[in-house]
């Protein structure tokens, strides 16, 4: 426990710099899944796109989840922020929602790699606010802490 607070500044740090690698690939995940909309299924077009969308997805967006997981934990643990802290809590429930958004997404995508068209290109807008709706009440709560 005492190394983990030695190092919550570095965690902190970690957490934040792969919270923004995730929510770039949150925000950029949906407007790919709309340039793929301008290709016919089968086409050499969507196939770029879907190695595009793979590739955002392995090397970014799911890594970053993650690590931004495995650290915001990690400082949980080491402030013992779990106990009297339920702007936490909520924090967590706002995390676990954005969570499912991602993997929601990510079963799309691979959908719409098979030729499939789950998504019109104005839910895709839509839902591509999502993440910054989120992302505003997440940051809210910890820095405000009101409950």
């Amino acid at each position: 426990m005492d190394s983990l607070l030695t190092i919550y500044p570095f965690l902190k740090i970690g957490h934040v710099i792969f919270m923004v690698f995730w929510l770039a690939g949150l925000f950029m995940l949906p407007r790919q899944c709309i340039y793929m909309l301008d290709h016919a299924p089968g086409s050499e077009g969507e196939a770029k796109w879907a190695v595009r969308m793979g590739k955002l997805r392995k090397i970014i967006l799911t890594p970053a989840l993650i690590i931004v997981w495995v650290l915001g934990l990690a400082m949980a643990i080491a402030g013992n922020h779990f106990v009297g802290a339920g702007w936490l809590h909520a924090k967590l429930a706002l995390v676990l929602v954005m969570t499912g958004f991602h993997g929601w997404l990510v079963a799309q995508t691979k959908k719409m790699a098979r030729g499939e068209r789950p998504l019109t290109e104005a839910r895709l807008r839509l839902l591509g606010e999502l993440p910054g709706i989120l992302l505003i009440l997440i940051v809210a709560l910890v820095y405000l802490k009101p409950f």
